[in-house]
């Protein structure tokens, strides 16, 4: 492993999300940096990446490995770090192969997606003393800081209660339910894959873990069934060559953008993968409306949902404590992942965070205004991840131990969903 100051990085996974660390790492943090290996199951993303690092930042090619290369690749490039942004189920191979190599971690959320997967990394982490980040970009927009700085500083006194709701819109909500993640084998369900962003908020704004989960779920709006008992009817598998597509709404036309053609279109004969399947078909076991409550080891209480087919993107959440309420709402720009640059992914098109004191006037909290993805946290999270080492009075990068608390809340969901029972997070994992 390298000494110097340029750290060197392999990166496993080139979907879409892979995109913003290595143009990150080829532009802006190239000085420091260095690509030495791609991995994945298909030749024809990687080829992808590397085209588009000698395009846009004239980048030497990257070595390219198959995925049942992963070990071989870590011994010839020998990175210091090793990113894994695969599909999710396949999180805890490569992190627990890279981190027994020697390698640190950066891993693309969820951490991994079930309580037996958690443990191992848990384990390895402990058994190796290696590094693992987990890339919970949402802590750094401005206004999810904001909300932990006013806790923080007592602006409500004690946080007694936590009602939180997340909005998916038809884009965005109804794109998980196109590709991978809509087999819950692969993602964990939405509890899991997206909603890990949610709890990691909620235990980093209170400063607290999950104690006990309880939840309902079900798939509701998308699938086959659902369509037929409303009504709908010229169904369709794909949309690629399909008649009853074209007027679709809810239809992805991979051959209308050259990205999504060249990642995915055009990378199918070796892997099988469709990335553009009917929202409205058969094969989707995760749920598209979800109820979660959840007590804190500080005794605080959250109720929460989750919607994938509602009409605007963002969130809802308001905090009750002894000395008053503060209530903030954010709504984002949709869009389509890998379908666009990853800046615009969750724009924020408008913002607002009021503190209600107990016996006070009411006052709105002024925020930073912030360029990027991700209401502005992206490129302080490759700040954080890739730039100059800062104090950080919030502590806003996210250990293995914060990558398993957020999960393990989703993965208790889950098991509640099928048991109809509350789960207590000490009975999943030990650390």
């Amino acid at each position: 492993m390298s000494t110097n100051q340029v750290k060197r990085y392999a990166i496993v996974g080139l979907g879409g999300r892979s995109r913003f660390y290595y143009q990150a790492l080829a532009g802006q943090y190239r000085e420091t940096s260095q690509i030495v290996g791609f991995c994945d199951i298909n030749y024809t993303r990687m080829n992808y990446a590397n085209k588009v690092l000698a395009e846009k930042f004239g980048y030497p090619p990257v070595k390219t490995y198959h995925a049942y290369d992963f070990e071989r690749m870590i011994e010839e490039t020998k990175p210091d770090i090793v990113i894994v942004t695969s599909i999710d189920r396949t999180h805890d191979r490569y992190i627990v192969s890279a981190m027994n190599l020697g390698c640190d971690v950066i891993t693309e959320k969820p951490m991994t997606i079930d309580e037996v997967r958690c443990q191992k990394i848990l384990d390895t982490v402990k058994a190796t003393g290696r590094q693992l980040r987990v890339t919970f970009n949402y802590r750094y927009a401005p206004y999810n800081t904001k909300i932990r700085e006013l806790i923080m500083n007592d602006a409500i006194g004690e946080v007694n209660s936590v009602h939180f709701e997340w909005l998916l819109n038809t884009t965005h909500g109804a794109d998980y339910f196109r590709r991978w993640h809509r087999d819950k084998r692969n993602s964990g369900g939405l509890l899991v894959h997206k909603a890990t962003h949610h709890f990691d908020l909620v235990n980093f704004w209170l400063g607290t873990r999950p104690k006990i989960v309880f939840a309902m779920g079900d798939l509701m709006f998308y699938g086959r069934e659902n369509a037929e008992k409303r009504g709908i009817r010229n169904l369709y598998y794909r949309a690629y060559g399909s008649e009853n597509a074209k007027d679709d709404p809810f239809a992805l036309h991979l051959e209308k953008n050259p990205q999504l053609t060249q990642m995915y279109l055009e990378a199918e004969a070796e892997d099988g993968y469709l990335r553009d399947q009917s929202v409205f078909g058969d094969g989707i076991s995760i749920e598209d409306t979800m109820a979660v409550m959840v007590r804190y080891e500080n005794r605080a209480m959250m109720t929460y949902s989750l919607n994938a087919y509602l009409p605007w993107e963002g969130y809802r959440v308001a905090f009750n404590g002894t000395k008053g309420r503060i209530e903030a709402e954010v709504r984002e720009a949709s869009y389509i992942n890998a379908g666009s640059n990853a800046s615009v992914e969750g724009v924020v098109k408008s913002k607002n965070i009021t503190v209600y004191p107990m016996f006070g006037e009411p006052y709105v909290v002024p925020v930073e205004e912030a360029k990027g993805g991700h209401g502005g946290g992206d490129p302080k999270l490759l700040e954080d991840l890739f730039g100059e080492k800062r104090p950080d009075p919030f502590n806003r990068a996210a250990s293995h131990i914060d990558g398993a608390y957020s999960i393990l809340t989703g993965i208790a969901a889950n098991k509640s969903i099928q048991t109809g029972l509350p789960v207590r997070i000490d009975d999943l994992v030990k650390f």
